[in-house]
């Protein structure tokens, strides 16, 4: 019987899974069948999706042509997931599917540009639901800061800082907030997520040279960015510190939440949700809503609070199928 060994799936590409272990040794291996039978596929459908993802941690045995298999997925720490993208023409009826990023993330690190794509904070806070809701911690990444009009940039800073998220400032172009952002990812497994175009792979370059990750450039017609990684890609950069790498993201809905219980993955809105008149508050027109007077008293931030509203109709859409 072949000896099981234990290692981390780094890139995944159609039926194709790539390990690396401890030692840094890269090994292709396919899935073992029972897999497929115990999901319930048929053919190939979303083979890849729901089974194994970058960031699991398997355990695997070598064939004798150096290929391997892959017979466990560990148990996960935590999964990144979104909805899957509707299609065009689809229509709004049907399952939305669920779609993993990565898994066992120790920081998601959600990267916005102050300019070039302009900063978006309702989309800003999509990508923070979607890691408040996975148990993930997350930090922001304001990067391109030196386009940055000064007052406008404070305001934004000094509100997701006051939430409680730890929020950097970088430039690439004059290399700062460097230093104290790889300090802080240092011994741990990074997810980087955002739009394409906000630099987030020059970003990850001048933080760590030896990615050699491929760069886009900026359309100047629609100010948006052209993709330049194609699936996620998980890489050790030294030590015990991991970087994964996600292709640029337009459309972001949160997986597997119920609209009473969005308010959770609003960080200020948790203190006073208990104030509540009602335990099934979904904080939008109920009568004793403490975050309705929150937000009325400018307590919190009337922007958060519509980014709030944005989500929950979201969600209410597609719980009508």
């Amino acid at each position: 019987m072949e000896e099981f060994i234990v290692a981390r799936i780094f890139k995944i590409e159609s039926k194709d899974y790539y390990l690396t272990d401890d030692d840094g040794n890269e090994i292709r291996c396919s899935l073992r069948g029972k897999f497929k039978k115990e999901f319930g596929l048929k053919g190939d459908k979303l083979y890849n999706i729901d089974i194994a993802a970058v960031g699991d941690i398997v355990d695997y045995e070598m064939n004798k042509d150096g290929s391997g298999v892959i017979n466990k997925i560990l148990a996960r720490k935590n999964h990144l997931s979104r909805k899957v993208p509707k299609l065009k023409g689809a229509g709004t009826r049907g399952e939305r599917l669920e779609q993993v990023i990565a898994t066992n993330i120790d920081n998601l690190v959600i990267v916005m540009s102050w300019q070039l794509p302009e900063f978006n904070n309702r989309y800003l806070d999509r990508l923070l639901v979607a890691g408040e809701s996975s148990h993930i911690p997350v930090i922001i990444v304001i990067n391109k800061s030196d386009l940055r009009s000064e007052s406008e940039f404070e305001k934004w800073f000094n509100l997701y800082s006051n939430i409680g998220y730890k929020v950097f400032e970088t430039s690439v172009k004059k290399k700062t907030g460097i230093d104290e952002l790889k300090n802080f990812l240092h011994g741990s497994v990074n997810l980087f997520w955002g739009k394409s175009g906000v630099g987030k792979s020059s970003l990850l370059n001048l933080l760590y040279p030896n990615l050699n990750l491929k760069t886009g450039e900026i359309s100047a017609s629609t100010s948006k960015g052209r993709h330049t990684t194609v699936t996620s890609l998980l890489k050790k950069v030294n030590g015990n510190t991991f970087i994964i790498d996600t292709p640029g993201i337009r459309e972001i809905d949160p997986y597997g939440i119920k609209k009473e219980d969005l308010g959770h993955f609003f960080l200020e809105f948790v203190p006073i949700l208990n104030n509540c008149k009602f335990n099934t508050c979904t904080h939008y027109h109920e009568p004793g809503c403490a975050v309705i007077k929150a937000v009325n008293e400018n307590l919190i931030s009337k922007e958060r609070y519509k980014s709030y509203l944005n989500l929950l109709d979201t969600i209410e859409e597609d719980m009508n199928f």
